[in-house]
């Protein structure tokens, strides 16, 4: 393992493919195989032993009942609670119930560790022919009698018995179902491993710092952030830690005279009113403009010297400012109506140049400000914070009985106090505890006891030095001299939940994000930690040899905005973590990846797409949930076609790689693995760019087809034995290798009972006759005369083919469609040698090609996609059934369904519903009318029973937002320009012609417009000498310059066509792109030496000396 960075090893099965598994984070699967390893979040569940390497350990000691019972518990509450009562805590976590119940039925939840045992009992006892397997019913009667599955449906159970029986045999085996079991979740724990990987950009980022003294703090705001030291300086920073600008909080006014300088313990910012607060070794706490840095004011004569701050709103108009001093005191100020109190201390008398008042004056001469001193801790306050989420003050020592407290700010001594005091008017012995203390009492500003109720002490060896807590989470983090960290959970102060050992020197800095559920740690040694909050173990390990910041600690601080971390050393340094590219921020995507395909199973009622990352994705058709994922399928080689069996119990992936692969998608086991070793390229890389499931005469065949232009058929026999296979295909036919393609196939369609077509690249398409080998038909469509190709690459390519298998037996019509060449549509009959019934453009836009086609089922509606991301809807039920036809179809609707090339369709007949996919990276479901039910990975799920879920009527938003989008309209349709679309009304009833084309003239040339004139039009204006001669004025001769005057025409035109006119190309500038390089600093010439004449002071320097 590398010194630099080291993460915890997770267990790597053993698996039977490449393709590593990625289940999406669903509320339901939170139970299952696999519980006893990763527990659910808030189920009271034994923490079992795992196979990852565990960094926390339980503190050993005997202790209550009640505490070994929340010992026990991953995290008894999850919830965002107010306050620290335990009795508001809740029993069990259903932030994710609306997730769960979208499949709460699903049977392989159902079934954890304690369960297979007795399952393997009962199906032996349901085995009643003894032959070892269970068929269809065998196995309904068991999982409902172990299971107690009395309101699941059968479907259910027939959908979990096709799953586990991908060879349709009729019969499962105790191996296969724990096969199965095993697989899928196995892929789950490689899968949540995976998801919690995290890494930062190695080294770290440093910057020279404008500071002469220690770091005594950072913070951030926005993204930007800000350290101050103890000599005043305060540096503001970028998220790409560039220093923005340098101020120093001392009073700058040239009249005051500053006897000393100032030590500065801390600072905090106050955000609502545009302030810093400082405090100093003088016993004051200072504001300044946060923008100028201006001296605000000051409260001086403080009781004690501010170690550590913190500043926090608590209203429109209120605030706490909280310290803690040198005897482990807490104090609190409570400012209410903050804005008039910091003006009215404002106004007073000025010393060293800033606004002073006193901590007394300050709290007992104004009755919106309470000052409260709590005694707290027996040492030195090392840090604290206050939670308004909770209403409550952390704060930490080093003391090991007073470790960590949280405490309220005001108590309920003062309630209590003035309770009894109404009670006991007149009687003269009171308890000075219960006592209500007034701003009059002299020990107003003494410190005071919190009562037992109204704190929470944690005890800890050695004190804490800094600690962390979120609310969110319901987590406390601590960490101190012992190099443990600590997780708390915040209502139990006896125990720690979990202990993270793994540092080698005290912890130093600690941070939770909350949104990720993780927690830094960082310690004295720099070394930087990254735990998991859930797991409870290290994620990272990052060591200075690996981030290469040198000198001591002084200052961390983690910006969650920016997700990074700023640590202050002798220069500013910065960690920033690795994020995932977030794609297409404005839309959903449903891969991260353009999509190459994308099919329907009706066997399981689910979508199965594939993107160029080599993914695979199954979702929930009737929510378009995500189900399950894996990746890597063909390794780094993108996956560029898919197809089921005929069961659809398995399907098959063609990648660029020149593999097909056969898998059970449910689960990600990969079946076969079929190539051709004998590929034009020598190593079976040939991309596979087609591929289909034959069953003919009780044979079952995969063809595929691609760059190796080769006919390759792979023989599907079952395999007993449930290992993976390695297939080869069999002898090409004759006329393949004679008569076959002679450029890149792209793609294949079959045809019962024995018809396969093929076409490719250069626009020939081959009709092939199964049984035989034999070619049936070749087909070619010519070019139109003069056509002249819109395409740069050439448009001469077929894309894809489709059978009109309602056709197949009629020797009249056309049976075969196909998307090219040149944009169009051909209907051909493939008998008697084949012909050409029909063609006609798929798409009014110019340079369109045609992509994918599908048809429904009754071989009625065809729809098309092309390059450009629209959809055409036509009518072809009736369309060449007997002859030639010389018009289109008629075209029922279109739409844009993306802004991208559509790379496949699919239409669902029981549903009448299309799926498109797109080179976008999203995969969209739509009505047949065209109408938006939404794109998979979406978070608000819909159901295709209820309208009222889908998208329509909206639109996509790129679709939305993109140009070509926009429809024609008639009025707007073949106007040059917008004068005459305005205008149209008026030409219309406009008596004379030509008087209105010269208004309309008059117009356009007072409109400001690009002229494109040619040399030969210049001249013809020469010829007719349409200029005027100079004219006099005064003694000056002065040109027309009318820009619209027709006596002008030549002096403007040729003007125009000598004007230079920029170019606007889309994106940077040239001058934004221009590389600029630091000036290199040029060496200084010596200084001569020169001698003096000390005889002649008129001639001081000689004139030799001077020459040389």
């Amino acid at each position: 393992m590398s010194p630099v960075t080291e993460s915890i090893p997770s267990r790597r099965p053993i698996r039977p493919s490449s393709a590593s598994a990625n289940l999406q984070t669903h509320g339901c699967y939170k139970s299952g195989l696999f519980d006893n390893k990763r527990p659910t979040t808030a189920a009271p569940v034994e923490r079992p032993k795992t196979g990852v390497p565990k960094a926390h350990h339980w503190r050993g000691g005997s202790e209550t009942a009640e505490i070994e019972k929340i010992k026990l518990q991953r995290r008894p509450t999850l919830s965002t609670l107010e306050g620290l009562d335990e009795s508001a805590v809740p029993k069990s976590n259903t932030s994710n119930a609306s997730a769960g119940d979208l499949l709460k039925s699903k049977i392989e939840e159902k079934i954890n560790i304690d369960t297979l045992e007795l399952l393997k009992q009962a199906f032996q006892e349901a085995d009643e022919d003894g032959s070892g397997e269970l068929d269809l019913d065998e196995f309904k009667i068991l999982l409902k009698s172990k299971l107690n599955l009395s309101g699941t449906k059968d479907q259910q159970i027939d959908a979990l018995f096709y799953k586990i029986d991908w060879s349709s045999d009729g019969n499962i085996t105790w191996d296969e179902f724990c096969t199965y079991m095993q697989l899928e979740y196995a892929e789950k724990e490689d899968s949540y491993q995976r998801s919690k990987d995290v890494m930062f950009h190695l080294p770290a980022k440093t910057e020279n710092m404008p500071h002469r003294d220690a770091i005594l703090k950072i913070t951030d705001t926005d993204g930007t952030f800000i350290a101050c030291s103890q000599d005043g300086i305060v540096s503001f920073w970028d998220h790409n830690l560039r220093l923005k600008r340098t101020r120093t909080v001392v009073p700058n006014d040239a009249n005051v005279k500053v006897m000393k300088q100032k030590w500065i313990t801390d600072f905090c910012i106050m955000t609502q009113y545009n302030k810093i607060i400082i405090g100093t070794g003088d016993r004051e706490i200072e504001f300044f403009e946060l923008s100028s840095f201006e001296p605000y004011c000051q409260i001086s004569l403080l009781e004690t010297v501010p170690l550590h701050m913190d500043f926090c709103a608590t209203g429109p108009d209120e605030c706490l400012i909280v310290y803690g001093d040198t005897n482990g005191c807490i104090n609190i100020l409570v400012i209410r109506a903050a804005g008039e109190c910091l003006r009215t201390w404002k106004k007073k008398p000025k010393q060293n140049g800033i606004a002073t008042i006193s901590l007394n004056d300050a709290a007992r001469g104004n009755s919106n400000v309470d000052f409260i001193c709590w005694k707290v801790h027996s040492d030195w306050v090392q840090e604290l914070r206050y939670y308004h989420d909770i209403r409550q003050v952390v704060s930490c020592s080093n003391s090991t009985n007073t470790a960590i407290v949280l405490g309220c700010t005001t108590g309920s001594t003062n309630v209590e106090g003035s309770l009894r005091e109404i009670k006991e008017q007149g009687q003269p012995n009171k308890s000075d505890q219960t006592r209500l203390i007034r701003k009059e009492d002299a020990s107003y500003f003494s410190p005071r006891q919190r009562l037992e109720s109204d704190q929470s002490v944690f005890k800890v060896y050695k004190g804490v030095k800094t600690f962390a807590f979120s609310k969110a989470k319901n987590v406390m983090m601590t960490g101190g001299m012992d190099r443990i960290v600590r997780m708390w959970n915040p209502y139990v102060s006896n125990k720690p939940v979990a202990l993270l050992r793994g540092h080698n020197a005290p912890i130093f800095y600690l941070f939770i994000a909350p949104d990720e559920g993780r927690v830094f740690s960082i310690s004295t040694d720099k070394c930087v930690k990254i735990w998991d909050i859930q797991d409870q173990n290290c994620l990272l390990t990052v060591r200075p040899k690996g981030h290469k910041i040198r000198g001591d600690l002084q200052a961390c601080h983690y910006s969650h905005y920016n997700k990074s971390l700023a640590v202050a050393t002798d220069q500013m340094a910065l960690l920033s973590l690795k994020l995932k590219p977030v794609l297409h921020a404005d839309i959903v995507i449903t891969h991260k990846e353009p999509v190459t395909s994308a099919k329907y199973n009706g066997a399981f009622r689910q979508v199965l797409t594939c993107s160029e990352g080599s993914i695979v994705k199954l979702w929930d058709f009737e929510t378009g949930n995500s189900v399950f994922d894996f990746g890597e399928a063909h390794g780094d080689a993108a996956i560029t076609c898919l197809d089921f069996d005929t069961t659809g119990r398995r399907c098959l992936t063609g990648g660029r790689d020149g593999a097909i692969k056969v898998w059970n998608y449910n689960n990600g086991h990969c079946l076969m693995t079929l190539r051709n070793p004998s590929s034009s390229r020598g190593e079976g890389n040939d991309e596979i760019c087609g591929l289909t499931y034959v069953e003919m005469n009780k044979n079952r065949y995969v063809v595929g087809v691609g760059w190796d232009r080769c006919i390759n058929i792979y023989t599907d026999e079952p395999n007993d034995t449930g290992l993976h296979q390695l297939v080869d295909p069999q002898e090409r036919w004759e006329d393949d290798k004679r008569s076959g393609h002679k450029e890149d196939i792209l793609s294949i369609a079959f045809c019962p009972p024995n018809l396969l077509a093929t076409s490719s690249y250069d626009g020939e398409v081959i009709i092939w006759n199964m049984v035989s080998g034999h070619i049936f038909c070749h087909l070619w469509s010519p070019a139109d005369p003069g056509y002249v190709s819109a395409s740069l690459d050439g448009d001469g390519t077929v894309n894809q083919t489709v059978f009109m298998k309602t056709r197949a037996y009629n020797k009249d019509a056309a049976s075969l469609i196909s998307s090219g060449p040149r944009g169009y549509i051909h209907f051909w009959n493939v008998f008697q040698g084949g012909h050409l019934l029909a063609k006609f453009k798929g798409s009014k836009h110019p340079g369109v090609m045609i992509t994918t086609l599908v048809l429904n089922g009754g071989d009625q509606i065809l729809y098309s996609g092309d390059n450009f991301g629209f959809v055409h809807c036509w009518n072809v039920s009736t369309y060449a059934l007997c002859e030639r036809e010389t018009t289109p179809p008629e075209l029922i609707t279109t739409w844009r369904a993306h802004v991208e090339i559509i790379n496949s369709l699919d239409f669902i007949d029981e549903y009448k519903l299309l799926i498109t996919a797109s080179n976008d990276c999203s995969v969209r479901l739509w009505n047949k009318d065209g109408d938006y039910i939404g794109t998979f990975g979406q978070p608000e799920p819909w159901d295709i029973h209820n309208k009222n879920t889908w998208q329509h009527p909206m639109a996509p938003f790129d679709v939305l937002v993109d140009p070509m989008s926009m429809p024609e309209h008639d009025i707007i349709k073949g106007k040059i320009n917008m004068q005459q679309v305005v205008h149209e009304d008026s030409v219309n009833n406009s008596d004379d012609e030509e008087e209105y084309q010269r208004e309309v003239q008059a117009r356009l040339n007072l409109a400001r417009q690009t002229f494109h004139v040619d040399d030969d039009t210049i001249a013809q204006q020469l010829r007719e000498k349409t200029f005027s001669a100079p004219r006099k004025v005064g003694k000056s001769s002065v040109r027309a310059t009318s820009a619209y005057d027709p006596r002008h025409g030549g002096i403007r035109l040729r003007h125009e066509k000598l004007r230079h006119t920029v170019t606007d190309r889309g994106g940077p500038s040239e001058y934004q792109m221009l590389r600029c390089y630091d000036l290199a600093t040029c060496p200084q010439p010596a200084p001569p030496q020169l001698k003096v004449n000390k005889n002649n002071p008129f001639d001081f320097y000689s004139a030799e000396d001077v020459g040389a």
